[in-house]
């Protein structure tokens, strides 16, 4: 559902750090590290400024080539809204990278927060590899600590939190991260996230197919992270969607 957001650009009700709903499927120990770690997270998130304020809808994109299948994803149990961690042959992997901690807000171009909507997020790793079925698993290829991917459901107030790293860039492409988002209001809608001021946005074929008016609604504006956070980064950012 939606419900009206009372200003613009302004946050509303407090700030709670929980990477998704689906929490309460995982096992407890797995459920119990993720409230743990997200203990200083939240205080360190009150001290960014509220998200962006923007009306203009994401421009749309493509999956990409590398979009995980549901089916190989499934092999992996543990995916969450927790990019860094995770748990292979029984032992718990951290990924390499900055980690960045991204606090989205889902509304459309009305100003109205949406309940319920289901995001995804995905990206490279920090040796510049997508987790896919098509990318060799090679250790010397790709980072086993990182997840590639990630899901979560906004709260009441357009809320989900992801635990991620700092994307990087690879050949041809600047650093992003990949979001899809799904709701019985707007259907399903893909976009990409850039780091604002990044070099080599300007040199990014995606990138510059976005008009000057629409790609703020792009640009992650990232903020240093409080040493005690266990994050490099940390950014908020308004998904915004058609209304």
């Amino acid at each position: 559902m939606r419900r009206p957001c009372p200003e613009w650009g302004r946050e509303t009700g407090a700030v709670r750090w929980c990477f998704n709903r689906g929490m309460n499927n995982l096992p407890f120990s797995r459920r119990r590290l993720l409230h743990l770690a997200g203990v200083p997270l939240a205080a360190a998130l009150l001290s960014l400024p509220a998200h962006a304020s923007s009306r203009r809808a994401l421009a749309a994109m493509s999956d990409g080539p590398f979009y995980p299948p549901r089916a190989w994803r499934e092999r992996w149990p543990d995916w969450d809204a927790d990019l860094t961690r995770v748990e292979r042959e029984g032992a718990p992997r951290s990924a390499r990278g900055e980690h960045l901690g991204l606090e989205a807000t889902v509304a459309d171009t009305r100003g109205r927060l949406i309940d319920g909507a289901e995001v995804e997020i995905w990206q490279c790793d920090a040796l510049a590899a997508y987790h896919h079925p098509r990318v060799s698993a090679e250790p010397d290829r790709i980072d086993a600590g990182f997840a590639g991917f990630g899901a979560g459901r906004s709260t009441a107030d357009g809320r989900l939190r992801f635990r991620t790293i700092r994307p990087v860039a690879y050949p041809g492409r600047t650093p992003h991260i990949h979001v899809k988002l799904r709701h019985a209001s707007f259907g399903e809608f893909t976009s990409q996230l850039f780091i604002e001021g990044d070099p080599g946005n300007a040199r990014d074929f995606l990138w510059r197919q976005v008009s000057a008016e629409d790609q703020p609604a792009l640009a992650m504006k990232l903020q240093p992270a409080p040493a005690d956070s266990g994050l490099r980064w940390l950014v908020r950012h308004l998904l915004v969607v058609p209304g």
